[in-house]
């Protein structure tokens, strides 16, 4: 049985950074875009309709966030930068799953810029999967700068069911910086 072919995907959204970030938000990839999340706004980060980030975050800080550049004033006020981990891989069986990313390029030097161009304090982590490709992928960076404090969100996924969103809305408010 001949299997069908998996494109490799290169991540859309970069990183965004504003000036004098403390604090950096790394995910692990971007979901599959499809026509109706893209014809919905799905022009940036965590934005397919299932993820619960931004509602997550809405919640957790009190903000509207419903545009990009909502999105991008609040992490400018957070004093965060955003990208993900990995920057290009291949899906398998199409699916929006961290488990079925394969082939995986990491996002290195984007995220190594980011710490040599700001005084990063803090590494958020959108999930636990993200936290331990982080750890083995920066070893020795993070061997070099045992001062940056590692932080694990709840996953927004709404296949994380371990926590109900409310439990998760709350574990956001007391984890992330606060808005200046």
């Amino acid at each position: 049985m001949k299997q069908a072919s998996r494109a490799v995907e290169t991540h859309p959204f970069g990183s965004f950074v504003p000036r004098n970030a403390r604090f950096l938000l790394l995910g692990s990839f971007t979901g599959k875009r499809s026509e109706e999340d893209i014809l919905n706004g799905y022009d940036w980060f965590y934005g397919t309709k299932r993820n619960q980030f931004w509602p997550i975050m809405e919640a957790a800080l009190a903000v509207d966030l419903k545009t990009k550049a909502q999105k991008q004033t609040l992490f400018e006020k957070l004093g965060m930068a955003i990208t993900d981990i990995i920057l290009s891989c291949e899906r398998k069986h199409g699916s929006n799953l961290d488990v079925n990313l394969t082939n995986v390029v990491f996002n290195t030097d984007t995220i190594l810029d980011i710490f040599k161009k700001n005084a990063i304090r803090s590494v958020f982590f959108s999930s636990r999967f993200v936290e331990k490709l982080f750890k083995k992928e920066f070893k020795a960076f993070l061997e070099s700068h045992p001062d940056i404090e590692l932080v694990t969100l709840p996953s927004p996924s709404p296949r994380y069911a371990a926590m109900s969103r409310a439990e998760k809305i709350a574990r956001y408010r007391l984890l992330l910086p606060k808005l200046r």
